[in-house]
Parts: structure tokens; C-alpha cells; sequence
């Protein structure tokens, strides 16, 4: 992690790695729908339960993509929608909402993100 502007580094190569915010993401999350990071991944940050995705914009550190699942209930989603944009707002941050994903298990167990944008 480098001290100076608090960002950490999610997969890359040493000549192209890049640095994301995650920590100011954790606590927009948690504040906003209290839940956690069950993972992160290269420029997506998966909340726990698969609810919704944040993925960085590469072209701006000031602002993230929010993609939720298709199985999470309108209702809910516009809910926690407007409350991570809330808590996103208070720290500095655009949340954008981009769209719908679907998570697809594969024999070989491995799990392919399908997104779909509005």
C-alpha cells in the first residue's frame, strides 16, 4: 500500500500495476448498506451475497460504477442504490449506477460475470 495517498493495489504486473481507493470503497460500502467486501478483483470490489458490484473508472479515482445483481428486488436495490450514493457523496465520491449483472458457475466451479448495462 503506498502511505502517501492511501491506495491499494489490485492485480497487475509490476510494470502496470494499478491503484484503487479500496479502503475509501470498504467504508462507502459498509456505511451505505452495511455490509462487507467478500472480494475484490482486478477493478471490481464484489459486496457480500453477490448484491452489487463497484467497479473503478479507470478515466476518474473521484468516481465508481455500481452494478447490481438481477435477482436483488427493485425496491432494495433502489434503496441501497441511493444510500451508497449518499455515503459515496459524503466521501468525496460519484457513484454511477451502470446496470444489472448475472453470476454464471461453471462445471470447473469457475464463475463468469455477465454484465448488463442501461
Amino acid at each position: 500500500m503506498n502511505k502517501k495517498d492511501n491506495k491499494s493495489p489490485l492485480n497487475g504486473t509490476e510494470s502496470n500495476i494499478e491503484f484503487y481507493e479500496l479502503e475509501k470503497v470498504r467504508f462507502i460500502i459498509k456505511d451505505g448498506s452495511g455490509l462487507d467486501i467478500a472480494y475484490a478483483y482486478e477493478d471490481l470490489v464484489f459486496s457480500e451475497h453477490a448484491i452489487f458490484i463497484f467497479q473503478f473508472d479507470k478515466q476518474s479515482s473521484d468516481s465508481v460504477f455500481c452494478w447490481f445483481n438481477q435477482d436483488c428486488i427493485e425496491t432494495d436495490r433502489i434503496s441501497i442504490l441511493n444510500s451508497l450514493s449518499k455515503s459515496a457523496s459524503l466521501n468525496n465520491m460519484k457513484l454511477i449506477n451502470k446496470g444489472k449483472f448475472e453470476l454464471t458457475q461453471h462445471e470447473n466451479e469457475q464463475i463468469s460475470v455477465n454484465f448488463k448495462e442501461i
